[in-house]
């Protein structure tokens, strides 16, 4: 194994937006079939349940367990096209070859269930752990809340170290899941407060732009559409916003493992 490398975030941000105008008609395509659209249809036919500011914490949370138990097959399998989505633009990016839509979406696919699998091992791992740390913290601080937001800001660090199985699986053609997360803690070793910075920092700025954005939309949509119209097309453009934002994501992903992986390549990163 090689030293370890350290990111730089300014040529990992040049490295995604080349990535990203390079492949900007490719990139449209997938957003639109994999983001944008089922978006819409999640928002027709498995719409987010009312909730009201004078709702109790315990009426809001039986609103959400009666949505998700009677929605979770649905969201289930809409939460499918994100995945392959993302597994289809790392392959448009990470790919020498420059392949088109359908055969980036057929690698996508072939790697699908790698990712799926990774998915689940890494959620798996994080769960239980996170539900002991809130627990011990939970005795350890006054408040519940405080306990929960310190122990998901601990969990960052494993989920750090595993953002990059996506591009793994993608790029690299690794198909054990299990050797994809150890490829992806490989990489990032003494990197995740970088890249938890790199991408904070950029999401900071999509989440403000987004707002503002949003705000002007919702104000022209009040003005000119009312009831289902109104609801349909906000959806609609923060669909769009928000695949954009996706794309920028993913560009990043690229582009850090593109980074790492050159200047860690070894015997076993080869």
């Amino acid at each position: 194994m090689t030293g370890v490398t350290t990111l730089d975030s300014s040529a990992a941000w040049a490295s995604a937006t080349r990535m990203v105008a390079a492949n900007r008609d490719l990139l449209m395509a997938i957003a639109g079939v994999f983001y944008v659209l089922p978006g819409l249809a999640g928002a027709v036919f498995v719409p987010s349940p009312a909730m009201t500011p004078d709702m109790t914490e315990a009426q809001v949370l039986a609103v959400m367990q009666d949505y998700y138990a009677s929605s979770l097959p649905a969201l289930l399998i809409l939460s499918l096209f994100p995945m392959a989505g993302m597994l289809t633009m790392l392959v448009a990016m990470l790919d020498t070859a420059r392949p088109t839509v359908a055969q980036a979406i057929r690698h996508s696919l072939r790697a699908l269930p790698s990712y799926f699998a990774a998915q689940l091992l890494i959620a798996l791992a994080i769960l239980p752990v996170s539900m002991a740390l809130a627990s011990v913290l939970a005795l350890l601080l006054p408040d519940d809340r405080l306990a929960v937001s310190v122990a998901l800001g601990l969990l960052l660090y494993p989920i750090m170290r595993t953002m990059l199985v996506g591009p793994v699986v993608a790029g690299k053609g690794v198909r054990n899941p299990v050797a994809a997360i150890r490829e992806s803690i490989r990489l990032t070793r003494r990197n995740a407060g970088r890249i938890l910075l790199f991408i904070g920092l950029a999401a900071f700025v999509f989440l403000v732009v987004y707002g503002l954005v949003m705000m002007f939309v919702g104000v022209v949509l009040v003005l000119m559409f009312k009831g289902e119209p109104q609801r349909l097309l906000g959806e609609g453009v923060a669909g769009v916003l928000l695949a954009i934002g996706y794309t920028y994501f993913v560009a990043m992903l690229a582009a850090i493992y593109s980074q790492l992986a050159s200047d860690m390549a070894g015997p076993e990163g080869r």
